[in-house]
């Protein structure tokens, strides 16, 4: 199974795979105005592939059998302040008991 890989130029670590290059007909018209105009990153082959960066190869491959592509989102971001604001918030419970 082929496969054509974009990057979005409007969203960071944003990826749109498709079967055919440069075919968007089965990507919703709202995901492209918010995707930007694709920038073609590379074709690959997902028979021969076992690993696929941060995707999962079998999601990525139902995905377009099924739906025509597949969105890769960025992983969410670590927040590291509302972690500490949880902990102190914890700490300070603990205080009051």
């Amino acid at each position: 199974m082929l496969c054509t890989i974009y990057k979005s130029p409007k969203k960071s670590e944003t990826y749109l795979f498709i079967p055919k290059r440069d075919d968007f007909s089965a990507v919703p018209e709202a995901l492209m105005k918010t995707f930007g105009t694709p920038t073609l990153v590379t074709l690959i082959n997902l028979a021969t592939k076992e690993k696929l960066g941060m995707a999962d190869i079998d999601k990525v491959r139902k995905s377009l059998t099924n739906e025509g592509f597949y969105l890769q989102l960025p992983p969410p971001q670590e927040d590291m302040l509302k972690e500490h604001k949880a902990a102190m918030k914890a700490i300070k419970a603990q205080g009051e008991q």
